[in-house]
């Protein structure tokens, strides 16, 4: 973890540092840097895929989700609005697609009308809007599941996510969505679905790429799944193996996102 930090400290950009330390310490952010992570949001609350665009994406807007949790900016304006824009753009069956005027520039896991899609994207704003609830059920006497205005929505996501698992225990999308999937789950007190993923994404760790065990350990550790989950005790392993020597993890997409994966690993860790 040490050399991790390091990694942060000498290549991240200051919202990135701002982040690290938020997650070791609790330290207050700067308003100046949370201005800076809230800047391009649409008027209607979501992000847009690109930098000037006009259509708000789910992805992009859970992919800034990530960023403001880290810096502990969920109760602010910016990300009040990204979550209530989130919950309205769930469909009558309880999951979420991308809007059709992105189908030209959206990357695979996120293209409208792909079913594969459609499951890992309701998996990651089902995600952050159960970590919404979470935190709000943290200030006071709220639903003892997830809490506050998101309940219903996580509900539906997740007997959506439930029904479109196969009888031994896969689902129709990515690796990584399966395991944001059983996040979602485990806060509904769905556990036997979520054990049924977890059982394979062990027997399948291997094929999880660095950053996608880093995201997973985030996103189960955030929903308070206990440290000595037999997914979360072999993914620490993983990812000890295949830290680089100077601190960080590669990440799929290229070097620009290796920092954003460091921080992932760091908070599954902690």
């Amino acid at each position: 973890m040490e050399a991790a930090v390091g990694f942060v400290v000498v290549h991240g950009d200051p919202v990135e540092r701002a982040r690290l330390h938020r997650l070791r310490g609790g330290a207050d952010v700067p308003s100046e840097v949370l201005q800076h992570a809230e800047v391009g949001q649409t008027a209607d609350g979501g992000w847009p895929a690109s930098r000037g665009g006009e259509v708000a994406s789910v992805d992009a807007t859970c992919f800034r989700l990530a960023e403001l949790d880290d810096l502990g900016a969920f109760a602010r304006p910016a990300s009040r609005r990204a979550l209530d824009w989130l919950a309205r753009q769930q469909r009558a069956d309880g999951t979420w697609e991308e809007d059709r005027a992105l189908a030209d520039i959206a990357p695979p896991w996120a293209r409208p009308g792909d079913p594969e899609a459609a499951f890992y994207l309701t998996a990651n704003a089902a995600f952050w809007l159960t970590v919404a609830g979470l935190d709000a059920r943290a200030a006071g006497p709220l639903d003892h599941r997830v809490g506050g205005v998101y309940a219903g929505v996580v509900h539906g996501a997740a007997q959506a996510l439930a029904d479109r698992l196969r009888p031994d225990g896969t689902w129709p999308s990515f690796l990584v969505a399966g395991g944001l999937a059983a996040a979602v789950l485990y806060r509904q007190e769905l556990f036997e679905p979520a054990m049924r993923i977890e059982n394979v994404l062990l027997n399948r760790l291997g094929d999880l790429s660095a950053a996608e065990l880093a995201w997973l350990a985030a996103a189960l550790r955030r929903v308070d799944v206990p440290v000595d989950d037999r997914f979360l005790i072999a993914a620490r392993r993983r990812l000890a193996d295949t830290q680089r020597h100077d601190g960080g993890w590669d990440n799929d997409e290229g070097e620009q996102f290796a920092v954003h994966t460091t921080l992932a690993a760091i908070r599954g860790c902690h």
